[in-house]
């Protein structure tokens, strides 16, 4: 049989998939990365790590589905986003670790550029917010403080990509510098009106434009690997940030129709068609993708509300707290008591994203007394995930002007059956999970597949979309919006707190 191989380049780990016509997943293959704290506020990933534990993964599905390349059809390729990467054009080695998009070490700089007056020019161009989150500030970070690197940079020596672009260099020995329109539409850097890197913003941020990667379809053949990593040249064929992954893979081509994915972070993303929807509520509007053929490269856009702690949440109650020794174990936990008895936990370990963009803001416990238990702090773990989700869903709402029927769901916490029922109840409509949560890689596939003819079009994709299970909301009206402002006072109390600690 041929497949579409899909790799799935995540914050924690790396995994590859194999995709048969029906897009169902034939094998997979996962490892895990190590993820460094240096100080507080920093996130930074060995790039080099990252593409050995994708390369083995690559190896590991085609051993474990015994397949080889001439089994694959095409490449695509599926990416954490805004974590930035710089490396050397001749040696093809980082000249830095890789800074994560959770890193918060450039919030200074954020906060001196919007004390300039430069918010409405970033957001008018970029659609995004002003935060450290995305990869302008970063690279600014790493041509200052990496030895000699900006005058390299500018003598044409370095490369700059988000984890996109360094998988593709990996993949094709360096003959490819590249990125799409979705991924190139989170660095603040590239203007969604022109669907270029931006000249002025350039200059804001001090990038000189010798590091950026070529800008290429979301969907469209753009090389071949290296033949020596598979035995035989593959096409890759498909490149999306992840989330935009997620959206394609749940058949959301529609205006007005939105998923979310919990996976590190969790991520809403609506369709809003071939036009930049701005946003009023602190949401972000973001390039969805572009193409692929059939769609004659027209450019589908997003509205997307990013949350920056969900399953990392469950994590650091595993690692941090060490109150359940793996994730599986939370659910049980979390449903051996009622409720949460008022205890909340606002998860601003690295900030709040959607929509109080507070890069000062930092975890909270509230509401403890002696009773609180590890099965209450586990059950108000869960419920902050679908908090933070209902603050984005009704932003969306509001910005868009459509009332939601519904919500697609994926994504690894998507399996939990508590916090799904969780998510219905704090947001009152129906959430609908997949049989086929592997969504964002499926998405890359789907990108990769039209490419190379896989699949005919979008109603194949549409068809093949089923639904596993539809959780529906228990809770009142008036027990909602009790809850849902009680959840709010709990933020307010986590807003700003490492500008008051420093």
């Amino acid at each position: 049989m041929d497949y579409i191989l899909s790799l799935d380049q995540g914050t924690t780990s790396s995994r590859a998939m194999l995709f048969d016509r029906k897009g169902q997943v034939a094998a997979v293959a996962q490892r895990e990365f190590r993820q460094y704290f240096p100080r507080p506020g920093w996130v930074e990933h060995d790039a080099t790590e990252i593409w050995q534990s994708q390369y083995g993964v690559m190896q590991d599905v085609l051993a474990r589905q015994g397949a080889s390349a001439r089994n694959i059809v095409a490449i695509g390729i599926a990416n954490q986003r805004e974590t930035t990467v710089l490396w050397d054009r001749v040696t093809g080695d980082p000249v830095a670790p890789a800074i994560v998009w959770q890193d918060r070490r450039t919030a200074g700089r954020c906060a001196e550029l919007r004390a300039q007056g430069k918010v409405g020019l970033i957001q008018r161009k970029t659609g995004l917010m002003l935060d450290a989150y995305f990869s302008a500030t970063k690279l600014e970070w790493l041509l200052d403080h990496v030895p000699g690197a900006r005058r390299r940079a500018e003598r044409g020596e370095l490369a700059f990509g988000t984890i996109d672009a360094w998988l593709v260099w990996k993949l094709t020995g360096g003959r490819i510098h590249a990125t799409d329109p979705g991924n190139a539409s989170r660095t603040l850097l590239f203007n969604l009106h022109t669907l270029q890197w931006d000249t002025e913003l350039l200059r804001l941020f001090n990038i000189p434009a010798t590091v950026l990667p070529q800008v290429v379809t979301s969907s469209g053949i753009l090389g071949e690997s290296d033949p020596a990593l598979l035995g035989l040249p593959v096409a890759i064929a498909g490149m999306a940030g992840d989330q935009q992954a997620a959206l394609f893979g749940q058949a959301c081509f529609a205006p007005g129709m939105a998923k979310n994915t919990y996976g590190t972070g969790c991520f809403m993303l609506m369709n809003t068609g071939t036009a930049p929807v701005p946003s009023r509520n602190q949401l972000l509007t973001t390039v969805a993708w572009r193409g692929p053929p059939e769609a004659r490269h027209r450019t589908a856009y997003a509205l997307e509300g990013s949350v920056f702690m969900a399953g990392a949440t469950v994590q650091w109650l595993r690692d941090g707290l060490e109150v359940i020794r793996s994730a599986s174990e939370v659910e049980a936990l979390a449903a051996s008591v009622p409720d949460t008895g008022d205890v909340y936990l606002v998860p601003a370990f690295a900030g709040l994203g959607t929509p109080d963009w507070d890069g000062y803001a930092r975890g909270t416990l509230l509401g403890m007394t002696r009773g609180t238990t590890r099965a209450h702090v586990a059950r108000a773990a869960l419920e902050s995930i679908a908090l933070q989700v209902a603050d984005v869903f009704g932003a969306m709402a509001a910005d868009s002007g459509i009332e939601l029927k519904e919500l697609r769901v994926d994504g690894g916490a998507s399996s939990n059956d508590l916090l799904m029922q969780m998510q219905a109840d704090f947001l009152g409509v129906p959430v609908v999970r997949p049989r086929v949560t592997e969504t964002t890689a499926l998405g890359v596939a789907y990108l990769a597949g039209l490419a190379t003819g896989f699949w005919t079009g979008a109603d194949e994709i549409s068809s093949q979309w089923a639904v596993d299970r539809r959780f529906q909301p228990s809770l009142s009206p008036g027990a909602r919006a009790l809850r849902l402002a009680r959840w709010r006072q709990a933020v307010e109390r986590a807003k700003g707190w490492a500008t008051i600690h420093a």
